[in-house]
């Protein structure tokens, strides 16, 4: 990689691409292409904010994933959020409240933050977080949901507030989600795609990418269903090992250089939809964006932590301000040293290299 790359540069391309691709697959859908217009113009407005920041000396990611929860439902195998322990069937504690979390994400427009990445536990559980969200229609929403608690009132809250976009989980045809995510799973996604058609909402799919479904998930038949159901935009988020035993899931070298390819191709040949992939081929293309180069994630206890992959923090949003969180010691230390660039296996660094990282968060 170059020494000359320019993070800022290269997240606000990126970040353009992805609104202009959200502009065309709306254009058919007049509620959705207007909202999408005037989010293009408040996109815009926060990367000259950013980057009036970053000439000052201070950078500021375009992207946020907050894990609003730990409660979940559901109990998918794999899940890094339950090994992590980040997730689980306990009560709450010290959990951010709709309060808390509303004022992140004043202090996120302020910023120049254009997109926050609601997710879990299972993100559709703090209503009042997502009707704060909905208030804020500068920043796009995207919610990272199992889809099971989508009610008719979450159908009008997604009609009213067109920057809340569910972003629902599913690992391909029923067989592979319901094998994964539990019986009748896919059944109530697919239904929820129907009423979310039939309203003529925006809607995406996140998809869990492994060695095991890695073809059928990027293969024509289903992106097509997927198109024919509504879907707007497939996030592939390449699966993260958490313990030895699931290390055979994780897309390698290979496997990878197959996604990219049909990623290209799905792009190309289906321009209603937009896709998205994470962490991506970041070894070519300027490293890991975790850890506020291109995004940070606090959890639901307000912890500002690299990436959900990576659980460890060293500040609080609850008793600092974001602006403070995102020049943490932790992730100014990732930065500096070199940690996000270093050459790895592929996927995710921070995973590779976790030892060093809680390392650096206990010093």
């Amino acid at each position: 990689m170059s020494k000359d790359f320019d993070i800022q540069e290269y997240m606000t391309r990126g970040v353009e691409r992805v609104v202009a691709d959200a502009v065309r697959a709306t254009l058919r859908n007049p509620k959705e292409s207007a909202y999408m217009a005037k989010f293009a113009i408040a996109s815009s407005a926060a990367s000259k904010k950013r980057a009036k920041m970053e000439d000052a000396g201070e950078h500021v990611p375009p992207f946020l994933i907050a894990s609003i929860t730990s409660s979940c439902n559901l109990h998918c195998a794999g899940c890094y959020s339950r090994c992590n322990d980040a997730t689980n069937d306990n009560e709450p504690v010290k959990q951010l409240s709709d309060e808390d979390w509303s004022k992140i994400f004043d202090e996120a427009d302020d910023l120049g933050v254009s997109f926050i990445l609601l997710a879990g536990g299972e993100p559709l559980l703090r209503r009042g977080v997502i009707e704060a969200a909905g208030k804020k229609q500068s920043i796009l929403f995207p919610i990272f949901t199992n889809g099971t608690f989508m009610t008719e009132k979450y159908f009008d809250e997604f009609d009213k507030n067109r920057n809340l976009i569910p972003i629902m989980s599913i690992e391909g045809e029923q067989e592979a989600t319901d094998r994964r995510r539990g019986e009748g799973v896919y059944e109530k996604l697919v239904s929820n795609m129907d009423e979310l058609k039939r309203r003529g909402l925006i809607f995406g799919a996140s998809v869990t990418v492994t060695t095991d479904n890695l073809k059928e998930v990027s293969s024509e038949s289903f992106i097509s269903m997927m198109s024919e159901k509504g879907c707007k935009a497939v996030i592939f988020v390449e699966f993260v090992p958490v313990d030895e035993d699931s290390e055979h899931l994780a897309p390698g070298d290979e496997d990878r250089e197959y996604l990219k390819a049909e990623i290209m191709r799905l792009r190309r040949e289906h321009p209603e939809m937009v896709f998205v992939s994470f962490p991506g081929d970041e070894k070519s293309s300027g490293g890991c964006i975790a850890a506020g180069r291109g995004f940070f994630h606090i959890n639901s206890q307000g912890g500002a932590e690299p990436c959900p992959f990576s659980p460890y923090s060293d500040i609080n949003v609850k008793e600092t301000s974001l602006r403070e969180a995102m020049r943490s010691k932790l992730f100014l230390e990732l930065q500096s040293e070199g940690v996000l660039l270093d050459d790895h296996k592929g996927g995710c660094v921070l995973y590779e290299k976790r030892a060093q990282v809680q390392e650096l968060a206990a010093v």
